[in-house]
């Protein structure tokens, strides 16, 4: 070892063990700049007086000890700063102002030591330079590990976080939140109001569950707040309507092609999620699977029924339109002009307006229909039948 180098050493130790004499006084002195410069320590929450002074007073002596060479008293310097970042952590404080909690004391000790150098024998320059690079090492592993500690608690706390809405959203669609103290603790971790307009989604997330969409950004920027998590096979989102109504959002949702998805009705509770979330699969199974169609149960509830009973639905397309689809690629032609017919409130005339032929067309293919089906045109059963079937006709069975 150089006389420099020697030289370095011993006044460190000095410096050191000058401080530790009066450690409460530094102590005292750390904190106050510390509330001085930083509003969330001042205000005493999350981090309270005590706890910042017996902190700050754990960290300046293990941090003296280490810099001046010293025996610990407790502990370590790694496990004192590993403890520190955890705590903050925990407490929410943010990680800026942890860390500028440090620099601050930093600041102070390094403003005690040029006291005390101004007082003593002058020291050669080299060696004082040497005494603060060696400070401000300290300050710096110190603060790093510190900073580690701080980032694995947050992620470990955001993961425990997550889990827990996770666990609490399959409360609410398990039928749960029918309990009052379930329905509350899903409200708080969502948060949500138990009693507010929401409706659910489902959406089929086919051959690739490990990239499920992700509406919520664009949702919410429609106004409407939602939380999202694999279920049973699809992917199911929480939507807060706020004033809008659900073909609204089903409107962003096919905007956004997130996929094949059903939409339920508005609910008026979180406690009616199971509900809502029965009735958006069945809005969903009106849809083939596959493309980026969005159902909105109040706009499907007949092709819902026919959906939830194939057999029904497979006897209204015998009976009232087996003749037409045996027609082939006529039969398609019939088919539309029945459709534009029953949505014109049975009119020849709109119904030659809409499909750009002449009225006699219609009546024409509609007098065609009648001998293939067996049924009359001014039949309500007929008429009725015919609107049923063909919506059967479009519903996975």
């Amino acid at each position: 070892m150089t006389e420099g180098e020697e030289a370095g050493r011993a006044l460190r130790r000095w410096l050191a063990r000058t401080l530790l004499a009066d450690i409460d006084g530094l102590t005292g002195r750390v904190v106050a700049d510390i509330r001085a410069h930083s509003p969330a320590y001042a205000s005493g929450s999350p981090v309270s007086l005590p706890d910042l002074h017996a902190v700050c007073r754990d960290n300046l002596l293990l941090s003296l000890e280490e810099f001046g060479g010293l025996p610990a008293s407790a502990g370590n310097i790694e496990s004192a700063a590993t403890e520190t970042g955890r705590r903050r952590a925990e407490q929410g404080l943010p990680l800026d102002t942890v860390l500028l909690a440090y620099r601050r004391g930093g600041r102070v000790t390094w403003q005690a030591m040029t006291d005390l150098l101004r007082g003593a024998a002058a020291a050669e320059q080299d060696v004082v330079l040497e005494v603060a690079g060696v400070l401000w090492e300290t300050i710096d592993r110190f603060s790093t590990v510190m900073a580690d500690a701080y980032r694995l608690t947050e992620l470990e706390l955001h993961r425990r976080q997550d889990s827990r809405r996770g666990a609490l959203f399959a409360a609410l669609l398990e039928g749960r939140g029918r309990d009052p103290a379930v329905a509350s603790a899903a409200a708080e971790a969502l948060g949500l109001s138990a009693r507010e307009r929401y409706a659910l989604v489902v959406v089929d997330i086919g051959e690739n569950p490990a990239a499920p969409p992700n509406p919520g950004p664009v949702l919410l920027e429609a106004g409407m707040r939602s939380f999202w998590r694999p279920w049973s096979q699809r992917y199911a989102g929480l939507v807060r309507l706020g004033t809008a109504e659900p073909y609204e959002l089903a409107e962003v949702l096919r905007e956004m092609q997130v996929g094949t998805a059903g939409v339920s009705p508005a609910c008026e509770e979180l406690a009616a999620a199971d509900t809502a979330l029965r009735l958006a699969e069945r809005a969903l199974r009106t849809l083939p699977l596959g493309g980026w169609a969005v159902a909105c149960l109040d706009e499907r509830l007949v092709e819902a029924s026919l959906a939830g009973d194939p057999e029904i639905a497979d006897l209204l397309v015998s009976r009232y339109l087996a003749g037409v689809l045996a027609c082939g690629s006529e039969g398609s032609v019939l088919l539309r002009t029945l459709r534009v017919w029953l949505d014109a409130g049975c009119s020849a005339a709109r119904t030659a307006e809409r499909l750009y032929c002449h009225r006699n067309t219609v009546l024409n293919r509609l007098a065609r229909i009648t001998e293939l089906t067996g049924w009359p045109l001014d039949s309500g059963e007929a008429r009725l039948g015919w609107a049923l079937a063909q919506r059967a006709t479009e519903v996975p069975r």
